[in-house]
């Protein structure tokens, strides 16, 4: 709460909160202290909870956060009405006059410095790479009985959300939906602890995509490097123009699934297939365009024959032999021309080692990418698909490994022994209380990542300098076969 940014969004807040008769006894900083340790006690975001952790202090912290005073008839505890007063003068002044749906810019501010503030110096510049995603948010409120009636919460509104729990997978739901960027290792950098950097909670209303672009874009105007991006195919099958096209603007290299509609060939440029984000051969086997995706209970075997696949197919990519410009045009190169595979149109090329596969039905009418030497690929073409790797390949799949932090970011702030911010778990309607509890339970858990990213590195320190093997993760699971197997002395 004493840093410098967050000290200076809180004064900046405190100035623009009206003032009394009287001075107010709680200030802002005492009561996000408050919300701070109401959530980290596992407790529900309740302003009566928040009363009540305070009031729990030690005297001595009392009297230093203006908890406890001096008044004319003697020493005055805090009121919960003032707890309630001040929340609200917070909640005015942090929420826009006219609700979008979208929070604002001062309350953006406050939850990005409050989460910068978690990281540290330490793990500020350790990794760019960022993992996405958004989840819902239920609201305390009763959803309108009727299509345009009144209700609790004004700003929410009806969304969906899918569960991989036994029952209904897809239903609707009444509330908001909260994106988080968790920070993850950059590809082949070191462990990092998985914190959340970004939130943002919107109406249901709004696309979650292109109103998190604004968030990473934001982060980039700051002067933060954005590296990799990670994201499902909920984010790659938007627009370009409200997602991919703004993150590479930005500085950033995605890394995503794409959604069944964008696999597989999407069209052509100078005769070259554009297939997954590239650019292949047009003599590629239409069995080698077609691949698609593995099963998530893929077998070892089955994953090695998808990478001896995918590496067979990205013989015919054609290959970068320049950047992207400042207008984000790149030039390409034949396979051939590259030496990846052997094809009658390049004589040079039929003297490579028969390892490399050979075009054996070449097109009687040569398109330009098989005529000239390279071709520009401008900025519009796959520009929803292209990402860092190529896609299903092995490095994509090493890579996008690191998306799952996202989920467990998600699975933290809802789970049943700490946060759990099920519906009720924030009483308050609207959009700027939802967003200020929520951040602070983020708050609260970059905490208890942090704490166990410290303890762990530690210990393997610790056991490094004895000489003993770092500790590995504990096996969840046990095989059926470990229950019928019996020791050589049973019965």
């Amino acid at each position: 709460m004493d840093a410098d940014d967050v000290a200076s969004v809180i004064d900046r807040i405190e100035c623009m909160m009206p003032k009394g008769v009287r001075p107010r006894q709680l200030r802002v900083r005492t009561l996000l202290l408050g919300i701070l340790i109401c959530v980290a006690d596992c407790r529900p975001a309740h302003l009566t909870r928040v009363h009540r952790a305070l009031c729990e202090l030690p005297d001595y912290d009392k009297w230093r956060l203006g908890i406890l005073v001096s008044h004319k008839g003697g020493p005055h505890l805090v009121t919960y009405r003032q707890i309630e007063r001040t929340t609200h003068l917070l909640v005015t002044v942090l929420e826009k006059r006219e609700p979008d749906g979208e929070p604002s810019e001062l309350l953006r501010h406050l939850t990005y410095t409050l989460l910068e503030a978690t990281i540290g110096s330490r793990f500020n510049v350790s990794s760019s790479s960022l993992a996405v995603d958004w989840t819902d948010v239920e609201s305390f409120s009763r959803p309108p009985t009727e299509k345009g009636g009144d209700c609790f919460d004004t700003e929410a509104s009806w969304g969906h959300r899918s569960s991989n729990m036994p029952g209904r997978r897809d239903e609707l739901f009444f509330g908001y939906y909260a994106q988080f960027a968790t920070m993850v290792a950059d590809d082949g950098g070191e462990k990092v602890p998985e914190l959340a950097r970004r939130m943002l909670v919107t109406s249901c209303h709004v696309d979650p995509p292109p109103a998190f672009a604004s968030v990473l874009e934001s982060m980039h105007i700051d002067g933060i490097a954005l590296g990799d991006v990670l994201c499902d195919s909920g984010y790659s099958h938007r627009v370009p123009a409200n997602w991919a096209a703004r993150i590479r603007l930005a500085g950033g290299e995605l890394v995503m699934d794409l959604h069944s509609a964008d696999r597989g060939p999407q069209g052509t440029h100078f005769g070259a297939v554009i297939t997954n984000g590239s650019l292949y051969c047009p003599a590629t086997p239409q069995a080698l365009l077609s691949l698609g995706p593995l099963r998530r209970d893929a077998s070892k075997d089955e994953m090695k024959a998808a990478d001896d696949t995918a590496a067979e197919l990205d013989r015919y990519r054609l290959g970068r032999v320049t950047r992207d410009d400042s207008d984000g045009y790149h030039r390409v190169m034949c396979p051939a021309q590259l030496g990846k595979c052997r094809c009658p149109q390049r004589s040079e090329s039929m003297k490579l080692p028969l390892d490399r596969p050979t075009v054996l039905d070449p097109p009687e009418n040569p398109p330009t990418c098989c005529v000239q030497k390279t071709i520009t690929v401008p900025a519009d073409v796959a520009s929803k698909t292209t990402q860092k790797h190529p896609y299903l390949s092995s490095a994509w799949r090493q890579s996008y490994k690191r998306r799952t932090a996202a989920e467990r970011t998600n699975s933290t702030i809802k789970d049943q022994a700490t946060t759990d911010i099920k519906r009720g778990w924030c009483r308050l309607a609207g959009l700027a209380p939802i967003t200020l509890f929520l951040a602070c339970a983020l708050v609260v858990r970059n905490e208890r990542v942090s704490d166990a990213f410290e303890a762990h590195a530690s210990d393997d320190e610790k056991r490094r300098v004895s000489g003993q093997e770092p500790r590995t993760r504990r096996r969840r699971r046990k095989p059926l076969a470990d229950l019928v197997t019996t020791s050589s002395g049973s019965p």
